[in-house]
């Protein structure tokens, strides 16, 4: 497996092709035990395994063609999902009539935001929609002079637009960071390990809460979600984020930290975006997954541990960045 993709990707670095061997045949073994137990028992209720097992391979499919293969399919690609992200949010939020020049104008931000991360203009990125969008947008809903329900439109649209665009960009900005050397996994190393992790850590706390969960950690929001599943599922992360190290430059105290605080922070994304269905009482953003609702549904912890694992990354590792003065220069 690891010579056949060092051949299909042969830009990549040993332990990038290592981390995807390992995932590809974890994800055939446990492939092969669904099918060899459904064979075997097929009176067994194994649907929801094997829509998650299904939705794993999936994403593994589209990182390694998008990312993998060329950076600029990459940043496509993923402010594709961001679009998506975004549109089930307002689909669901029901905006007034009078907000759709806004929404639009939100729209517009998505190649804007994934633009400056590709030019890697740190300082232009981390204020567009947090300061820019953020005084653009309730300007653009006055014009309309249509003041009813105007509060909740403008907290609706800002708070989507930093959760689905602002917190997933970041994805695409850790494929923008520098070289450091003797670390050869680079950003593509660095996203492989935040997304890997995230996913575990949701299939972590699915397993601990099924098998010994009985304190319910928020019964009003998330009824499945329980103590012994959050505990069992960070120590998990945590531990399986110690081994799959080598994806960063970090030292093993930050690995272990660094772990840790993604499976806290993954935990939090998907417990926030469970209020929001809850309020809207919906079960899922969308049925565009099979076992997993909208896409939303799948993604909505990397909307929160996507932007803290970039920033600690950030601040921890990398010097700062090529003043974006410089960088135009170099490109004209």
């Amino acid at each position: 497996m690891r010579k056949f993709l060092s051949y299909l990707l042969p830009d990549q670095s040993s332990d990038v092709i290592l981390m995807i061997s390992i995932i590809l045949i974890s994800l055939m073994v446990v492939s092969g035990i669904l099918f060899a137990i459904k064979k075997a028992k097929p009176e067994k209720n194994l649907t929801e395994v094997i829509n998650r097992t299904k939705s794993w391979w999936m994403m593994v499919t589209m990182f390694v063609c998008a990312i993998f293969i060329n950076n600029t399919v990459a940043y496509v690609c993923l402010a594709i999902l961001s679009f998506f992200a975004f549109r089930e949010l307002y689909s669901v939020l029901h905006f007034r009539q009078s907000d759709r020049n806004a929404l639009l104008v939100a729209l517009l931000a998505i190649p804007v935001q994934f633009t400056l991360a590709y030019f890697r203009w740190y300082g232009g990125y981390i204020i567009f929609i947090p300061v820019i969008m953020f005084l653009l947008l309730p300007a653009i809903m006055v014009i309309k002079q249509d003041t009813h329900r105007i509060t909740k439109s403008m907290a609706m649209l800002q708070w989507s637009l930093m959760l689905s665009v602002f917190g997933l960009s970041h994805l695409a900005f850790l494929l923008s960071l520098p070289d450091l050397e003797g670390f050869s996994s680079g950003g593509r190393g660095l996203l492989l390990f935040l997304v890997f992790l995230t996913e575990i850590n949701d299939v972590m706390q699915f397993m601990w809460g099924k098998s010994l969960g009985k304190h319910k950690i928020l019964p009003n929001v998330s009824p499945n979600k329980t103590w012994e599943g959050f505990i069992g599922g960070a120590i998990s992360t945590t531990v399986i984020g110690y081994f799959i190290g080598f994806l960063t430059p970090l030292s093993t105290p930050q690995v272990i930290f660094t772990s840790a605080m993604i499976a806290i922070f993954g935990f939090c994304g998907d417990v926030v975006l469970s209020a929001v269905k809850r309020d809207k009482g919906i079960k899922d953003m969308s049925d565009a997954i099979p076992g997993h609702g909208g896409i939303f549904d799948r993604i909505d912890s990397l909307s929160f541990t996507a932007p803290a694992f970039f920033h600690l990354i950030y601040f921890l590792v990398y010097p700062p960045f090529q003043p974006f003065d410089e960088i135009w220069k170099n490109l004209f």
